[in-house]
């Protein structure tokens, strides 16, 4: 049996299937091309055997696809333009392989975020900028098929009882859907966007994030195994800059991640990728960032890499980095440095523990050496803005001193931010650290 007569059912009764002659035909002037598309999808549908679509080459079952629609479309004689014909065809896989409408938007590495608002309302952000697109749903409906396909490639649910579900694509973009009764204006779906590969720190330098002076030191201080902190708001390039360090780290190491949504793309041979559970549908079988952390420790890892930090599982994270596991790396969000310790004190406190405030700031003091803080300017760029270094303790307060910093100097004739990276003079006391791993920071970094 040919590869047609598997994938194509033969008509029923009445003969070839015509797809322009529905109830939407009957009515003038409805023939957009939104609703010959979706005439098309369900004609192709019903003259597929869907059954059979996972035993075959996806390849090849793509061209069958186009095929058939094509001959659909000569048997509906659509007044259609070459152009027009091939985005119809071409629309209508996305529909049955792919995430519909959003499939060229995915297809565009520039696009770092897509945010669908409503059906009709669909914006990117683009260079750090937000931009609407000419892109629609059909309606709520269509919208919420791509969200339950999205959810259920990672064995999650959407519904009522269930109506927030954070999941990921298949090249690691982390998505969020909510839906009614949560979201009064429908279904709302926001994608963050993940190349293929991740940007590299002379991606970072070139894109003027940080210097190449700051990515050497960068580089140092992950291989003589400092705990790092970064900080930063929403789309401030948090995980970005935590890919990036992360290359540092020597290939003879175990690593284990831990995620709420795994994004992370560590490139080294000895990855342990670990990601949380919501509760099922009875409200059960939750595993928590925490109970993850407290795993890893049994797994023998040289290094634990924590997305990010959000709850209970800061203490457990401190306490790992105080007893043997250094050379940590997570981020948080946080405006600065200080604000980033203080957050870290109120996760603590979260856990229900009777800590002091002395004692919490001791874990922390102990247990991080270095604060990176990282923004997103007003004209979209992002920036290595801060790096601190935590001294220790002075009474009850944490005591940090900062090594450089990005000084703004105003905005050029195209809106752009200027400014440059400056060191503080501040010579850091982990240089003393670095030594002892026969790595040398020049005394340029630190002269005012």
């Amino acid at each position: 049996m040919s590869l047609r007569e598997r994938l194509i059912r033969e008509p029923g009764p009445g003969g070839a299937v015509m797809f322009g002659r529905g109830e939407d035909a009957s009515v003038p002037g409805v023939n957009t091309f939104q609703e010959m598309k979706a005439r098309l999808h369900r004609a192709i549908i019903n003259r597929m055997d869907l059954t059979k679509l996972g035993q075959l080459d996806a390849e090849q079952v793509h061209v069958e696809v186009a095929r058939l629609a094509e001959e659909l479309l000569v048997v509906e004689n659509a007044p259609l333009s070459t152009s027009d014909r091939e985005r119809l065809v071409s629309e209508v896989r996305h529909e049955l392989f792919g995430l519909g409408p959003l499939e060229p938007l995915l297809a565009d590495s520039s696009i770092c975020d897509i945010l669908v608002n409503s059906p009709k309302k669909i914006y990117i952000e683009r260079g750090g900028k937000l931009e609407l697109t000419n892109i629609e749903f059909k309606d709520d409906e269509h919208l919420m098929r791509v969200i339950e396909r999205i959810v259920s490639m990672v064995g999650r649910r959407i519904d009522e009882s269930s109506p927030m579900v954070d999941a990921r694509l298949q090249d690691g973009s982390r998505v969020n859907a909510i839906i009614p009764p949560l979201s009064l204006d429908g279904p709302v779906l926001s994608i963050r966007r993940f190349g293929a590969e991740p940007l590299r720190m002379n991606a970072l330098i070139e894109k003027g994030a940080l210097t190449k002076d700051i990515a050497e030191m960068f580089e140092m201080c992950v291989r003589a195994r400092l705990n790092v902190l970064i900080s930063g708001g929403t789309g401030a390039g948090k995980t970005t800059l935590l890919n990036a360090l992360s290359a540092s780290i020597p290939e003879d190491e175990r690593i284990v991640t831990i995620e709420d949504s795994a994004e992370l793309q560590l490139q080294q041979p000895h990855v342990v990728r670990l990601e949380t559970r919501p509760a099922n549908i009875e409200g059960k079988g939750e595993v928590g960032q925490r109970e993850l952390v407290k795993n890893a420790l049994r797994m023998r890892p040289d290094r634990i890499v924590i997305g990010e930090v959000r709850g209970g599982e800061a203490i457990d994270m401190l306490q790992a980095m105080n007893t043997g596991h250094d050379g940590s790396l997570t981020t948080i969000h946080a405006n600065t440095p200080r604000d980033a310790l203080t957050r870290i004190e109120t996760m603590i406190q979260m856990t229900g523990m009777r800590l002091s405030d002395r004692a919490m700031r001791q874990q922390i003091a102990s247990a991080l050496d270095l604060v990176i803080q990282v923004a997103r300017l007003s004209d979209g760029a992002r920036r290595v803005t801060s790096i601190s270094e935590i001294t220790g303790m002075e009474g009850e307060v944490i005591t940090m001193q900062e090594i450089f910093q990005f000084e703004r100097k105003g905005m050029d004739a195209e809106g752009k931010v200027v400014g440059r990276f400056r060191p503080t003079g501040v010579r850091p006391r982990f240089a003393e650290r670095l030594k002892m791993y026969g790595m040398q920071l020049p005394r340029v970094f630190f002269e005012e």
